[in-house]
């Protein structure tokens, strides 16, 4: 299952910021962006944000590739992917753009584009989800790309497109099949990137020349899980899913993830994971898409704390459309809102913990 973002009118998705709810002091840090996804801090103290972009004119039924199946194929590409810097005062800067950006056919609009971001040392890695003939974007496949923030420029190092291609997982499902992948987060750890790969259900370790395997195959074991959210804490990763759609509340679940890649917890009881992150006291929190039934619902996405299955604290509730979560140097919890709306409308807030 990929997302269908629900693609919100102006009038509502505004009206809908008076609804959150927030137990902590919340913020607004940035506004304005096209489709914020995940986000990171880097070497420099400013906040870089991946944004999906708005996808482009290249119909990807005219090109001689496998299509994503109707209706969500096919996709319109183009280069309108960005990475955005936001710096300690809330200046915001573009500094990677003409990334590959698709659009589904879905009336939600659901775009993908720049997926993450991660630093290895004072080196910019850019996760480009919308890449790929599938996506509209024959010449630009999802990969990773190392940027050059002096110089303006970026390089992929990683062909994830051709990876999917030559890797098949043991699960897929073949009316809801994306030929390049709908890559969603990725975390640095030990000088390796770590990107997670929903749609086929794996992470895929990277080495900074480029050199990529299989970490796991999260659908071998766990079939159609939907794997999105990544963090590391404590000698374990930890990811969490979507799960399916429609959705059903308590479905999703949180695997602690060894790194040898073995799986050997679970925690459940949560619903459409689309970010996850510890802070400075240990405690492990998840952004939540779309906590109601059905589809993704604008104002029904949370930000909650993690105590274990089926015990969740709700930190933040109201959130349109949340897709992506980290934990600031000064302890705050950073996450971006509107992930798919209107151009212009996606933001970014911060949540100050005083508990």
């Amino acid at each position: 299952m990929k997302f269908a973002f629900p693609r919100i009118i102006c009038s509502t998705s505004l009206a809908l910021l008076t609804s959150l709810s927030w137990a902590q002091t919340v913020t607004t840090v940035a506004t304005g962006l096209n489709g914020p996804r995940n986000l990171k801090f880097g070497p420099d103290g400013a906040l870089y944000v991946g944004e999906a972009g708005t996808g482009g004119p290249n119909d990807s039924s005219k090109y001689s590739c496998q299509q994503v199946p109707f209706p969500v194929g096919p996709y319109h590409g183009g280069p309108s992917a960005t990475v955005s810097r936001i710096s300690p005062n809330g200046e915001r800067t573009i500094v990677v753009s003409g990334l590959a950006s698709g659009m589904t056919s879905l009336p939600s609009g659901d775009t993908h584009g720049v997926a993450d971001v991660a630093f290895l040392g004072d080196n910019l890695y850019v996760l480009v989800a919308g890449g790929g003939c599938s996506h509209g974007n024959p010449d630009a496949p999802a990969g990773i790309v190392r940027a050059d923030l002096r110089k303006g420029t970026s390089k992929y190092i990683a062909d994830l497109s051709k990876y999917l291609s030559d890797n098949p997982t043991a699960e897929t499902n073949p009316a809801d099949f994306e030929p390049d992948g709908s890559f969603f987060s990725m975390i640095e750890h030990n000088g390796h990137l770590y990107a997670v790969e929903p749609n086929h259900g794996e992470i895929i370790r990277v080495n900074p020349g480029g050199h990529m395997e299989t970490f796991i195959d999260i659908s071998a074991s766990q079939g159609h899980a939907v794997p999105t959210a990544i963090t590391f804490h404590d000698g374990y990763f930890y990811v969490g899913t979507l799960d399916k759609f429609p959705i059903a509340p308590g479905s999703a679940k949180i695997y602690k993830i060894s790194e040898s890649g073995e799986i050997v917890s679970t925690i459940f009881g949560l619903t459409t994971v689309t970010g996850l992150t510890f802070d400075n006291s240990g405690r492990l929190y998840a952004l939540e898409l779309s906590a109601a039934p059905g589809f993704p619902n604008p104002g029904a996405g949370k930000l909650v704390r993690v105590d274990g299955s089926d015990q969740l604290t709700d930190i933040v509730t109201g959130l349109v459309v949340p897709t992506g979560l980290t934990t600031g140097p000064d302890g705050a919890l950073y996450f971006s809102n509107f992930g798919a709306a209107p151009a212009g409308l996606g933001q970014i807030l911060r949540v100050e913990l005083t508990e």
